[in-house]
């Protein structure tokens, strides 16, 4: 059973200039989409749902997006947990808070504390996150924690260690990479590349990933 999906984000902005709209409005748009495919995943039984929705190399876009993104989280974060919590579901943040404000790092805390003991969905926010940089300082403080590197130390100290591993990883606006997503958990998970744009997905494509998944053969290297 599609026990936790990994979706990579994309084509906001494409999905904005197509339409004639400035790229902030893409990134309105795809919180809608946001809402439909975790309730989708809510329908189909799915435990873990996580968004690729920042990485740490989208710093390099132009200020006044990363601006734009920044007080979306700071005014939306919280409200949807609140939404969440009435559903039952918990809600966190995967990334580091390198260059983040204190002010939404502690946005933050309070979206997680107010959801920390529903026990439906957990649905996660790949927010400032690098896959190398989740590897890299989970290594950090291994080395210093445990006094040496194995994949079992590492693997204790990831973002949420408690989050599982990905089975199914969805890439939405026809690109064929991961971008560094969740490089450690997906390292045997199954990939499924969609040309829609991520503001135009819905519900209904949850059943369509969940179809797709199984017809895959998982085989784990056996």
């Amino acid at each position: 059973m599609l026990q936790h999906l990994g979706i990579i984000a994309d084509g906001n902005r494409r999905w904005a200039k197509e339409h004639g709209l400035p790229s902030i409005e893409g990134h309105k748009k795809g919180l809608d989409a946001i809402k439909a495919l975790v309730d989708g995943a809510m329908e189909q039984g799915i435990k873990y749902i996580t968004f690729y929705v920042f990485s740490t190399e989208n710093w390099g876009r132009s200020e006044a997006e990363v601006s734009y993104i920044m007080k979306l989280a700071e005014t939306r974060i919280l409200k949807y947990a609140e939404k969440m919590k009435a559903k039952n579901g918990r809600m966190v943040i995967l990334g580091s808070k390198k260059r983040v404000s204190p002010k939404l790092i502690s946005i933050i805390e309070q979206a997680e504390k107010l959801t920390e003991d529903c026990d439906g969905i957990t649905v996660g926010f790949c927010f400032n996150y690098g896959g190398e940089v989740e590897i890299a300082d989970a290594a950090n403080i291994a080395m210093e924690a445990e006094g040496e590197i194995t994949p079992e130390t590492i693997r204790k100290h990831l973002y949420h260690p408690e989050i599982p591993d990905i089975d199914m990883v969805v890439r939405t606006s026809g690109e064929e990479r991961i971008s560094g997503f969740m490089l450690w958990r997906s390292s045997y998970a199954e990939f499924m590349f969609i040309k829609k744009y991520f503001p135009e997905m819905s519900e209904d494509d949850i059943s369509e990933i969940v179809k797709e998944y199984e017809k895959r053969n998982r085989r784990f290297g056996k």
